[in-house]
């Protein structure tokens, strides 16, 4: 629980009456705060974090309704209650219309009062305590940082427990921004190289000429502007861990090279003739389909089945959207003690914005978003408003790319959908032929060939299998 006071500011024209309520809502544990004009209210609300804000109806200048929605525009987050001597079914609709919590009538009855804030309280603290012990679960569940509840997450999470002391080379597939790189680190860090170097290449940001001298290192004179000799990211890194980002965009000489890394533990210096042996274990991490390019002819076969001796593969936030209110927390936390605003928690509307929201950027884009949302808020809760002028503007041009991309993802979960029926049909002809190959071909209606293909796409072809075809 919080130990702030809840502060409720009061508006009304009538000193007698702002004394009154001072004193009747003394029990309830708010801190209150009276004002007679509603200018001088507006102006300590505008920049003051308010819980609650009991507005009389009938002002001079400026009107109750005016007051509630100039509250609702800069706090949204911020509850409020109507007061009027002169109550009608008109004035009570328009005010629920634009969002007041209640519309009590004088003389004011007092237990209704306090009922009215010890709820809204109840909800501040409540949202305070769920935020809090989200924060606490997303700790006790973290691996390296990471967090994920769900058990996907927790299963891959396993896994990289009882990888990470014995793998030397290890492939993390999976949607730009799904945190492939944590994965990587966590590696590093759970195993018996954590003492030593985690080293990381974006493979997509180098240029092509400069690789080899990038990852083996170069002697001087080697090309032109190699001025002295250089130590590449393996010998660097010996003893401990390189991470190569998006390997599927290795050169094929590279790849060659890096084969030989793999293979035999030796390097060579471009310009040199002599070889270094060196201990290295990589992480390789791509958003590509490997197996895909390989098959294609795009990617060294011999070197993904190398770096693939195991696939750590991170599902996107799509998959996973029970983990978004524990991540949420975290960053939330994380941000908050960063621009050191004392932001407790978010609007349940937020909360559904987040949930229902395609997040085309997965992790990286929700945390993004809300560190935009911690720094321009200016209210103790995040409101829908704060994240929607956190999120990146969305123009014609977006729209349909959005829609577009959504349509795209919806065809091929139809298409990977078809495939698995598929596969398994394929599975059950080849089990009731008993492995006859022709039998089976003749029973589904394709050609020797064609079933021969469907195998090699579902991997279900043995080594003998390839030399029959």
């Amino acid at each position: 629980m919080s130990e702030r006071k809840p502060l409720l500011v009061v508006v009304d024209d009538e000193p007698g009456m702002l004394g009154l309520i001072e004193r009747a809502v003394q029990p309830t544990g708010y801190e209150v705060k009276v004002h007679s004009s509603a200018r001088e209210a507006l102006t300590r609300l505008a920049v003051e974090p308010t819980d609650v804000a009991l507005v009389d109806l009938r002002m001079p200048e400026i009107g109750g309704l005016d007051v509630l929605r100039a509250v609702r525009e800069a706090q949204p987050q911020c509850q409020v209650i109507l007061m009027t001597a002169h109550a009608s079914v008109d004035s009570a609709i328009e005010a629920v219309k634009l969002g007041a919590l209640d519309y009590l009538s004088k003389p004011i009855d007092f237990a209704r009062l306090r009922q009215l804030l010890a709820g809204v309280r109840e909800e501040r603290d409540r949202r305070t305590a769920l935020m809090a012990a989200d924060g606490e679960t997303a700790r006790r569940l973290e691996l390296c940082g990471m967090i994920g509840r769900s058990p996907v997450m927790q299963e891959l999470f396993g896994l990289v427990r009882r990888i990470a002391p014995h793998a030397r080379a290890a492939l993390v597939t999976g949607e730009t921004g799904t945190g492939k790189e944590g994965i990587a680190k966590a590696i590093h860090d759970l195993g018996p190289r954590r003492s030593k170097r985690f080293l990381t290449i974006n493979c997509s940001a180098v240029v092509e000429t400069l690789f080899e001298s990038e990852l083996f290192g170069h002697m001087r004179g080697a090309f032109t502007g190699a001025t002295d000799n250089k130590a590449g990211l393996f010998e660097t890194a010996d003893g401990g861990t390189l991470f190569l980002d998006e390997v599927g965009e290795l050169p094929a000489a590279v790849q060659a090279k890096m084969l030989r890394v793999l293979e035999t533990g030796e390097i060579q210096r471009v310009g040199s003739v002599q070889t270094k042996n060196v201990n290295v274990r990589i992480v390789a991490a791509t958003n590509r389909d490997l197996h895909a390019e390989a098959n294609a002819g795009r990617f060294r076969s011999d070197l993904f089945y190398r770096l693939n001796v195991i696939e750590l593969r991170l599902p996107p936030l799509r998959e996973r959207s029970e983990d978004i209110s524990y991540l949420t927390a975290a960053f939330i936390r994380e941000f908050a003690g960063k621009f050191r605003k004392p932001i407790e928690g978010m609007r349940p509307e937020a909360e559904r914005a987040l949930m229902t929201r395609v997040w085309l950027g997965n992790v990286r884009e929700l945390r993004n978003v809300l560190e935009r949302a911690c720094m321009l808020a200016e209210g103790r809760v995040l409101t829908e408003r704060d994240l929607y002028a956190a999120l990146p503007a969305e123009n014609s041009v977006d729209r349909p790319q959005r829609r577009a991309l959504d349509k795209g993802r919806e065809d091929r979960t139809l298409m990977q959908d078809l495939h698995i029926v598929e596969r398994d049909h394929i599975v059950r002809v080849l089990a009731d032929s008993h492995g006859n190959k022709r039998a089976a071909a003749e029973r589904l209606g394709l050609s020797r060939r064609t079933l021969y293909r469907r195998l090699e796409r579902y991997h279900l072809l043995e080594d003998s299998d390839r030399r029959e075809a």
